[in-house]
C-alpha cells in the first residue's frame, strides 16, 4: 500500500491533478468557444443571405441568380441569367442551370447547361444550347461545348460539338464537325464561320450539300408565244401594153 509520504505516489498525484486542471480549463474554453462559433456562423449566413457581398465579384452586368452555395473559394449560383449589349448595341442573353465562379478568378465562369441568345446584324436571332460552357465576362466571350444545338430565327438549324462566340465582334466559330439543316436541304462540313454579325456564313472542309425539291423552287419556263399570222400580200396583176400593128 502506497504511503502518502512516498515520493513516487506524490509525483503521480501531482501529475493527475495537473491533467485534471488542464481538462477543466479546456472545458471552460470550449463552453465559450463553441457557442461563439455557432453564433458567428449563423451571423455569416444571415449576412450573405441579406447583403450578398459576393455579387460585387460577379461580372458587371445585370445578373439574376437563384440560391448561392459557397465551397472554399468557389461560388455555385443556381439559374443565373446574364443580359447585356455588345459594342454595337446588339442585345444578348445567357442562361444556365448553374454557374460556378472562383473568387480568385472573377472574370471567368463555368456554366452548366448554358443557353445563349444573340441578335445578328439583320435583327434575326441565333439561340445556342449546350451541355457545358465557359464565359469570360471581361472579353464577352462564350465557349460552348458538347451537344450544341444552334437555331436561327430565319429557319436553319445546326448541331455542333464545340462553338466559340465573340459577342462584341458578332462571330461564331467552330473547328469541329457541323451538321446543318437548311430550309431546303442539309449540309455537313468540318468547320463553321459566322462573321460580321451574321452577314457572312462560311463552311470549310469537306463540305457536302444536299438540296431537296429543287425543281419546286424554280418557276416553270413559259412557252414562247406563237408568232402572229402574217397577212397575205395582195396579188397584183401585171398589165402589159400591146402594140398595135398596122397592115
Amino acid at each position: 500500500m502506497n504511503s502518502s509520504q512516498n515520493p513516487a505516489y506524490v509525483a503521480g498525484m501531482e501529475a493527475r491533478f495537473a491533467s485534471a486542471a488542464r481538462h477543466s480549463r479546456m472545458v471552460r474554453v470550449l463552453r465559450i468557444a463553441v457557442p461563439s462559433a455557432v453564433v458567428l456562423a449563423m451571423a455569416s449566413i444571415v449576412a450573405v443571405s441579406v447583403f450578398n457581398p459576393f455579387r460585387m465579384l460577379l461580372p458587371k452586368l445585370p445578373v439574376d441568380i437563384g440560391n448561392l452555395v459557397v465551397s472554399g473559394t468557389k461560388i455555385t449560383m443556381e439559374s443565373p441569367h446574364l443580359a447585356g449589349f455588345s459594342t454595337d448595341q446588339r442585345p444578348y442573353e445567357v442562361w444556365a442551370k448553374a454557374a460556378i465562379q472562383d473568387l480568385t478568378d472573377p472574370d471567368h465562369m463555368e456554366l452548366k447547361a448554358p443557353r445563349a441568345k444573340v441578335m445578328l446584324e439583320d435583327k434575326s436571332t441565333v439561340t445556342m444550347d449546350a451541355r457545358t460552357g465557359y464565359y469570360d465576362s471581361k472579353q464577352q466571350l462564350l465557349d460552348l461545348r458538347k451537344d450544341i444545338f444552334l437555331q436561327s430565327s430565319t429557319g436553319y438549324e445546326a448541331r455542333l460539338s464545340q462553338a466559340y462566340i465573340d459577342i462584341n465582334k458578332g462571330t461564331v466559330t467552330s473547328d469541329e464537325h457541323v451538321d446543318v439543316k437548311l430550309l431546303n436541304g442539309t449540309l455537313v462540313a468540318d468547320r463553321l464561320r459566322i462573321l460580321n454579325s451574321g452577314e457572312v456564313v462560311r463552311f470549310e472542309g469537306n463540305v457536302v450539300m444536299n438540296l431537296d425539291k429543287l425543281g419546286d423552287d424554280v418557276a416553270p419556263a413559259q412557252p414562247a408565244p406563237a408568232p402572229e399570222p402574217v397577212a397575205p400580200q395582195p396579188k397584183t396583176r401585171s398589165v402589159s401594153g400591146k402594140s398595135s400593128s398596122t397592115k
